[in-house]
């Protein structure tokens, strides 16, 4: 220890709530042997100070989480002998049985776990995620019909819309640290009879989750639409259907990248919003700007025309941009979210107020927002079935883009039911939960689909019979399968330090839907000689 060591300047790791991060912060600790005390304490004394402090938060961050594990589907989680006591995992079941409609999820899935970890050290990701059992790591996007718990909403946000800013003092000693779980726990549970009154009830719930989901979703596919055009043909000319840049892959890019920012970064602050809004952006935006089924669609032709160069350099480098491209969002969400945390604690008493009258946290404001959100359906399924009777009467392709709306909202429901799957494994003795089997089911399945309607198209061949199925491919197969979800599961897994089963999911998705395409499509068009 160097001779100028000054205990009362002592470094003490601060992890502020929800700032995903062990940021160092100094601040001047008034101890016994400082300018405001006896000479009571030596230096000895100072380092162990601060070695309890360092341990403390490591325990601190590991509690926080391992907290949001679903203890149902992951195995005992035992900390070594120097992190501390083990704290069991609350459960988080999903009621199947047609009275219930109610659903609840882990209150942290596996994308919050990764975005608390992506600022740390390798050695401390792999002490803290390198035990997680891989059913949560499959949960890292959709989370089916299950709502998330808000047990520890305001621990794992940044604060933004939370007007307590309380900071942790790390202790060194387990038992405040078990006295402080066993507080949050009382907490949660005397509180448990508002947060119900503060619901909607279980259909209306139920039902306003599938709502936000339709009309999210429309926007998905409005915005894939735009940028379809945008960079095509018609315009920049930087996509096209001979090319191995698809048609697909600018919306692919934005989605993986914008599933960085509110699927891992921000998906906590958002939840402390709305759980309606971010399974709205993330199942239903995001999932349905994205599209797997259309991207292995567009190979499948290339390859049928025999282009196999072309189709393989599509599949391998459109794997590639989309992987960097949520690495990318992530980075650059981590960088805004600690400019806006500084500004956070900097900002007025009146700001913080405003943030937190933002909060959907009362049955009145569900109610209004529900409310809202069926006027915006009814609007836009109205909007889209009068266009698209006009087009198609006509016999027009702008009737593709009418067609798609009015069908994607089925294809990103059956998507979010089928997420359930995930992290639930294979037979009863739950094999394999590592694999999201609920993703890979919607996409294989998709992509399955879309390829035997388009030889239905190449064989009745009408333009007629073109359009509607364009536009069942288009909307209903364009939101059924997703490549934001998709890489946010591979992404999760890497992070893990699981790059091998990173690796057999990406090819489980995309040999069997490539090669389930090609007997379904390729090969007819081959053998009749289809245009």
């Amino acid at each position: 220890m160097d001779e100028g060591f000054d205990p009362s300047h002592v470094p003490v790791p601060r992890f502020s709530p929800g700032s995903g991060s062990g940021d160092w912060v100094r601040r001047r600790e008034i101890l016994p042997g400082g300018p405001m005390g006896g000479d009571s304490i030596g230096l000895q004394a100072a380092s162990q100070r601060v070695e309890g402090a360092n341990n403390s938060t490591f325990i601190s961050r590991s509690f926080s989480l391992r907290r949001s594990m679903d203890s149902s589907k992951a195995q005992s989680l035992s900390r070594r002998a120097s992190l501390g006591r083990t704290r069991s995992l609350g459960t988080c079941g999903c009621d199947d049985s047609p009275s219930s409609l109610s659903m609840r999820v882990p209150s942290r899935d596996a994308s919050d776990l990764v975005r608390d970890s992506f600022t740390l050290s390798r050695d401390l990701v792999e002490e803290m995620l390198g035990d997680i059992d891989g059913s949560v790591m499959a949960q890292a996007g959709d989370t089916g019909d299950r709502v998330a718990d808000n047990l520890d909403s305001e621990n794992e946000s940044l604060g933004l819309f939370s007007m307590n800013n309380g900071e942790k003092s790390p202790l060194p000693t387990d038992a405040i640290i078990y006295s402080s779980e066993k507080n949050q726990i009382e907490s949660h549970r005397s509180s448990s009879l508002k947060e119900k009154k503060d619901k909607l009830p279980g259909r209306l719930d139920y039902i306003s989750y599938l709502v936000h989901l339709a009309v999210f979703g429309i926007l998905g596919v409005f915005t894939r639409y735009l940028l379809q055009k945008l960079f095509g043909p018609s315009l920049l000319k930087l996509t096209g259907d001979d090319s191995t840049l698809y048609l697909d892959l600018p919306s692919n890019i934005l989605g993986s990248f914008l599933m960085g920012w509110f699927g891992v970064i921000f998906k906590a602050d958002i939840r402390d919003i709305s759980d309606h809004l971010v399974i709205g952006i993330t199942t239903g935006y995001l999932g349905s700007l994205t599209t797997f089924s259309g991207w292995n669609m567009k190979m499948l032709d290339l390859s049928a025309r025999g282009h196999w160069v072309f189709a393989i350099g599509g599949i391998l480098l459109g794997m590639a941009i989309v992987n960097e491209s949520l690495r990318y969002g992530v980075e650059t969400a981590e960088e805004l979210r600690r400019s806006l945390l500084i500004w956070h604690n900097k900002s007025s008493r009146r700001t913080k107020i405003i943030l937190e009258n933002l909060k959907v946290n009362t049955q009145k404001r569900h109610f209004v927002v529900l409310l809202l959100m069926l006027v915006i359906i009814g609007v836009l399924w109205t909007l889209s079935g009068v266009l698209a009777k006009r087009k198609l009467d006509n016999v027009t392709n702008g009737a593709v883009l009418w067609l798609g709306c009015l069908v994607g909202p089925p294809g990103v429901w059956a998507r979010w039911y089928l997420a359930r799957l995930n992290g639930q494994g294979l037979g009863r003795n739950g094999t394999l939960k590592w694999l999201p089997i609920g993703t890979l089911t919607a996409n294989i399945l998709a992509a399955c689909i879309m390829a035997a309607l388009e030889t239905i198209s190449k064989e009745v061949n009408t333009k007629r019979c073109e359009i509607i199925v364009k536009g069942i491919q288009f909307g209903f197969l364009g939101c059924l399968s997703t490549v934001s979800t998709f890489v946010a599961e591979v992404f999760a897994m890497r992070q893990s330090g699981n790059i091998q089963r990173a690796n057999a999911y990406m090819l489980l998705t995309i040999i069997p839907s490539f090669g389930l395409g090609t007997l379904i499509y390729s090969l007819p068009v081959w053998l009749k000689h289809y245009n």
